[in-house]
């Protein structure tokens, strides 16, 4: 019998109206919304259920309002009785996978990634950062790239390393364009701007980093229950003081989503279930590794499908 991981998506995955089903129907899971709504003093469930797109966008909202119905579906789903035997979430994702694996409360997560998504949008002012998706480049030759932009003093940075052939570059928003011009010189094929409002996971978001580290200091953080395959090592993490200190470096450092996957499918995952809005994660899996399966529980109809599996 193979192996499972529990996944969980990032920023770009939220959509007005996720989660509504389960709030409906599942009590367990309308107890994630409202704790989330009285956690942080104003109605987010509101905003994730009815928008407007405008708001729910907004980094300080779109980080609570991930985690929260992300939890909301792994709630529904607990109660089919299948543990992973690994975690892993995308960026944001990070948080739920925590959540998952007991590290953090679902409270204490909630407000953490409230006050996160804050410290990022207030770290380089609008316009200044930006982020971009660079199709077909090789990693080392597109990583030499950005440095050499870099060093020509327009910062850029590999941001996330998703799937073969799909690069997220992040820097300032003149070190992006520089490179997405020249993405050809490292076997790219095109760039693709992100709608994102700042250059995440690049090391412009060091004075965010070191406002989550005080943040992260008072929350209570637990051994993890099952190990969490960490962003920033691609490897497994159980130990509470380490996973803190990686949510820090997190914030601008690369998210090395590929390798993450890679290893856990060395240690004989063969089935990933993606828990949360969207099916990103599914999809880029896919395309590292044809040979797995994948689950989307991106609605209650994907428990239910679930199940009947089981």
């Amino acid at each position: 019998m193979g192996k499972t991981a529990f996944i969980f998506p990032g920023q770009g995955a939220q959509s007005v109206g996720m989660g509504k089903d389960a709030f409906d129907a599942v009590p367990s899971s309308r107890h994630i919304f409202e704790t989330a709504d009285e956690k942080l003093g104003f109605s987010l469930s509101s905003i994730i259920f009815e928008g407007p797109e405008q708001d729910l966008k907004q980094t300080a909202n779109t980080q609570p309002a991930l985690l929260t119905t992300s939890i909301a579906y792994l709630e529904a789903f607990r109660a089919k009785g299948l543990n992973p035997d690994y975690v892993a979430g995308h960026s944001l994702g990070e948080y739920s996978a925590l959540v998952c694996a007991g590290v953090l409360t679902f409270e204490e997560a909630v407000a953490i990634v409230r006050a996160r998504g804050e410290y990022m949008e207030a770290a380089v002012p609008g316009g200044r950062g930006a982020m971009a998706a660079v199709l077909g480049a090789d990693r080392e030759a597109l990583a030499g790239l950005c440095r050499s932009i870099s060093d020509a003093g327009q910062l850029v940075e590999l941001a996330n390393m998703n799937c073969p052939g799909q690069i997220v570059i992040s820097g300032t928003a003149e070190g992006v364009a520089a490179a997405s011009e020249r993405v050809k010189e490292a076997g790219g094929k095109r760039a693709i701007p992100l709608e994102v409002s700042g250059p995440f996971h690049s090391s412009l978001m060091k004075e965010a980093a070191d406002r989550l580290a005080h943040k992260l200091e008072e929350a209570s953080f637990q051994e993890a229950a099952v190990p969490v395959v960490a962003n920033v090592t691609a490897r497994p993490v159980t130990e509470a003081g380490a996973i803190r200190d990686l949510l820090v470096e997190q914030v601008y450092s690369p998210v090395l989503w590929q390798d993450s996957v890679e290893w856990m499918i060395t240690q004989g995952v063969d089935t990933f279930v993606e828990i949360g809005p969207g099916n990103v994660l599914g999809g880029l899996i896919k395309k590292i590794d044809k040979s797995v399966s994948t689950i989307q529980i991106n609605s209650l109809e994907g428990i239910d499908k679930l199940a009947s599996l089981a």
